[in-house]
């Protein structure tokens, strides 16, 4: 008897193994052809982009170019950015990516996006690397850095003075917003950007800026506005409540009106004069504090310095809160935002309270005379 369940006990065991065996094989081979898969759609894409512009570059070229990764600029959860020079007088911005996940969607979208883009608003893809796994970015080189080191909160207990002038920051709000309008209406394809925030605006010597980061941008048809996405993508803070919750609203370039809010009122935001005693206000109070006093027409405690500054903060304000109205069908479109930024905002009216409780989603008419029909993406 017992050698009876010994031996149906050795067949179950042997089987047991065999099956694990057979799975992790399995298993290694989908891990490795879908490795050889991404490897040969990656090199598909780039032998059809050759023609597009933007030079290839080997690793070792990557290597020359910064000086062996000598001078870091920034480091984010996609990878490292290092200050390089392609000769005496060109530097450049070298993105060198993390191990890129799936199939290295990220990186085929940043090329075959910015690649073929050519605005004054827009950086500038210079080369690119795909050395087997190894993948990097070279961009036009911008010295200022980004957006965000100039529009940090100030105290008033400390008396510092703002680096940036208002009407400095106006030509950046504008500049961004033509950007934007560039990729939405004036590419053969609607470009929507998904990740529009001042860690993405770059500024050059002049404090022109440029938008970048294109890793998370869709292309879609310019006759549809809609797309439909499978997951939330962005930075939270700038992510619209369509993006997050794909059950309120349909996802458009409205998306990146909203997010382009965000940032207008984060410059009218890190201005506010708070004492040190109150100086944990979190971002969206400061938001709501710039509503209520834009409504009541109470002094402002915004930072001023220069004649004229009031009027331009006022605008600033009030064409970032038209921006993050709750539902899309709401906000204005990037042509009617830059024709707002354009005037002398005089004329603009103060927009509904965008912070209080809202109904069901609106998903038919909009004031703007937009249809937002959901559409699938281009591949």
């Amino acid at each position: 008897m017992k050698s009876k369940m010994s031996l149906v006990a050795g067949v179950v065991l042997g089987t047991a193994l065999v099956c694990i065996i057979a799975f992790l094989r399995y298993t290694l081979y989908l891990t490795s052809r879908n490795k050889r898969e991404s490897r040969v759609r990656l090199e598909k894409f780039l032998e059809d982009y050759k023609a597009i512009r933007p030079t290839r570059y080997t690793y070792a070229d990557i290597k020359k170019i910064t000086d062996d990764f000598n001078e870091k600029l920034g480091e984010g959860s996609y990878g490292t950015v290092y200050k390089g020079r392609l000769s005496s007088e060109i530097y450049v911005a070298v993105k060198v990516l993390r191990d890129s996940k799936g199939k290295g969607e990220e990186y085929i979208n940043e090329i075959g996006t910015i690649g073929r883009i050519h605005h004054v608003n827009v950086v500038l893809l210079l080369g690119f690397c795909a050395d087997g796994f190894r993948r990097a970015l070279i961009y036009e080189y911008l010295p200022n850095d980004s957006l965000e080191r100039f529009i940090l909160p100030v105290s008033s207990s400390t008396g510092s003075v703002s680096v940036i002038s208002w009407n400095k920051l106006q030509h950046i709000a504008l500049g961004t917003a033509r950007g934007i309008e560039y990729l939405h209406q004036g590419c053969d394809q609607q470009i929507l950007h998904f990740d529009i925030k001042p860690q993405n605006i770059l500024l050059d010597h002049n404090l022109n800026p440029k938008i970048c980061d294109f890793g998370l941008a869709k292309l879609c048809s310019k006759e549809k506005s809609a797309i439909t996405m499978t997951a939330a993508r962005g930075t939270i803070g700038y992510i619209a409540p369509e993006v997050l919750s794909r059950n309120f609203c349909k996802v458009s370039h409205k998306s990146d009106i909203y997010s382009f809010g965000m940032l207008l009122l984060e410059m009218v935001g890190g201005r506010i004069n708070m004492d040190a005693k109150t100086n944990n206000h979190c971002k969206v109070n400061s938001l709501e504090w710039i509503y209520r006093h834009l409504e009541k027409g109470e002094e402002s405690k915004i930072r001023i310095e220069e004649e004229g500054d009031a009027t331009i903060v006022r605008k600033i304000a009030i064409v970032g809160l038209w921006c993050i109205q709750w539902h899309p069908v709401d906000r204005p479109s990037i042509k009617e935002v830059t024709q707002m930024l354009e005037g002398d905002g005089s004329h603009l009216n103060l927009s509904p309270n965008p912070f209080m409780a809202t109904d069901k989603p609106k998903l038919n008419a909009s004031p703007h005379g937009e249809d937002l029909d959901v559409i699938l993406e281009i591949k």
